[in-house]
């Protein structure tokens, strides 16, 4: 997005200073487009993080000051607070229950709740020395696909059946970039493939659509009849500013279309198709209670390199493919190198050295595989640099180590244990850098705590990662986890096999 709007403003921390930062942001928000109401629900969430701050940043009395970074990004407005104050652990929030009487529980935690619930993203980063930042994110109000459809037309949608019969003859078609106007047949499309339950809300909206594309974070590949009827979707999608690799994501093909090729054709065009950033791989994640999308990735030349259990809410809708689940739903993560990979020397802990090695060769990467050079780990810092990312409507989590710190498994701990009890988050996925020979000897010291190893992951935030993965006390049968390669499988059997979970 060009000419994006930013400042940042260096705050005392003293809570006279509120209506300073709350007027800033207040004049920003309108610059950038949103509503009065909208902006009074910013200013609400603004104030928790601003008193979070003031409250358990610092020593009572202390004089200091953080910082307040307000951004314009294509889909509305990003708030982060950063503070340099002493370390907080927010699992020791108590979590507020919105179905009790508050004369009775009171009001603690209710902050941070009615934050929660009326921003679109909160997430968490701990710098390590540079401090900690809470992002909030707010999208530009949009109209969903409830006053897309007309009343008789939404409910043919929502009728219970296998929904419109599939299209026997050969159609001609066409599969090119989306155009704007577009956008609100995606949003159709994507509720009468998934209802309301597809992964990512942005879906849902035309004007996010819009601005994605538009920004460039997004390409948008549809498929139509020559008389421009809507037939499917693909696209990529850059999951961080300045990422060398994309997903390839919100894949759905209208029920009346399916076995007309269009979900590989789509695919073939997002491959060949000119790019605003330059990308070195892309990935993807096939849902694995089915085999279709699975065997599209693989036809696409996308190598399975893990899976990840339990990601999905059993109640993800798949009209016309797969009745309602019985578990959580787990995906394949396969992954596709765009450019010949640079020879890497990576860091994998001893006990899947062999099984890291096998995934890389799959993926077409010649790395060299060491060993630390020191016996027992060497911190040059004390404090860790640990992304934290939440999906609440997913039930999930990512965490990253960009650094490691002398505190870092007591980090790590804190995170979970404020996920896990907290945030009531079902499926936990870490992701180690292994070209930090601290990767070594820390997986298996996470392993020790419940985690897993789930595959790994070229080009992400932290470089190329090994995957752990720990899962909240659910119940998972990897019997009805589907997998549709021998590659797959033999990566299923192996998480399997490494789950501490399975024999209890």
């Amino acid at each position: 997005m060009k000419d994006q709007g930013f400042f940042k403003l260096t705050i005392p921390n003293h809570k006279s200073y509120l209506p300073v930062a709350q007027a800033a942001i207040r004049e920003a928000a309108k610059m950038f487009g949103f509503t009065a109401e909208t902006i009074y629900h910013i200013e609400l969430a603004l104030e928790e993080a601003f008193m979070n701050v003031i409250k358990h940043a610092f020593e009572a009395g202390e004089d200091s000051t953080f910082d307040i970074i307000c951004r314009q990004t294509s889909m509305g407005i990003k708030i982060i607070i950063k503070e340099k104050g002493m370390p907080f652990d927010p699992g020791k929030i108590t979590l507020y229950d919105p179905s009790k009487d508050i004369l009775e529980v009171g009001s603690t935690g209710l902050g941070t709740f009615l934050m929660k619930e009326i921003v679109d993203e909160v997430s968490f980063h701990n710098l390590g020395s540079e401090g900690k930042e809470m992002h909030l994110v707010k999208y530009l109000p949009g109209k969903n696909i409830e006053g897309l459809f007309d009343q008789s037309e939404l409910e043919r949608v929502e009728e219970k059946g296998p929904g419109p019969a599939v299209i026997d003859q050969r159609i001609e078609y066409d599969v090119r970039r989306m155009k704007d106007s577009e956008a609100i047949e995606i949003s159709k499309g994507a509720y009468k493939s998934h209802g309301y339950t597809f992964f990512d809300e942005v879906i849902y909206y035309p004007e996010q659509i819009v601005a994605l594309n538009n920004s460039g974070e997004m390409i948008s590949a549809v498929a139509a009849t020559k008389d421009d009827v809507f037939m499917g979707h693909a696209a990529l999608h850059y999951p961080d500013s300045g990422a060398r690799i994309a997903e390839l994501t919100f894949i759905f093909v209208s029920p009346e279309y399916r076995g007309q090729g269009c979900m590989k054709r789509m695919l073939d065009f997002l491959f060949e198709t000119p790019k605003k950033y330059d990308l070195e791989g892309v990935y993807a994640f096939a849902v694995a209670n089915h085999i279709y999308s699975q065997k599209t990735m693989v036809g696409h030349g996308l190598a399975e390199c893990g899976i990840e259990c339990a990601t999905s809410p059993a109640t993800w809708v798949f009209k016309g493919i797969s009745k309602g689940e019985s578990q959580r739903i787990s995906v394949v993560l396969s992954f596709k190198y765009l450019q010949k990979p640079k020879p890497l020397t990576l860091y994998p802990p001893a006990r899947h050295r062999a099984m890291i090695e096998k995934l890389y060769k799959n993926l077409g990467a010649g790395h060299d595989y060491a060993i630390p050079s020191f016996a027992e780990p060497r911190f040059t810092d004390d404090h860790s640099v640990i992304y934290t990312k939440v999906y609440a409507s997913e039930g999930n989590a990512e965490i990253f180590i960009k650094q490691y710190g002398s505190n870092v498994v007591r980090e790590i701990k804190r995170i979970l244990k404020n996920l896990l009890c907290v945030e009531q988050i079902a499926a936990i996925n870490l992701y180690l850098g292994m070209e930090d020979p601290l990767t070594h000897f820390a997986s298996p010291v996470f392993e020790e705590s419940g985690f897993f190893f789930s595959g790994i992951m070229p080009k992400t935030r932290v470089g190329d990662a090994i995957i752990l993965q720990f899962l909240n006390n659910i119940s998972f049968n990897y019997d009805k986890v589907i997998t549709y390669s021998e590659n797959a499988k033999e990566i299923l059997a192996y998480i399997r096999e490494n789950d501490p979970n399975v024999s209890l």
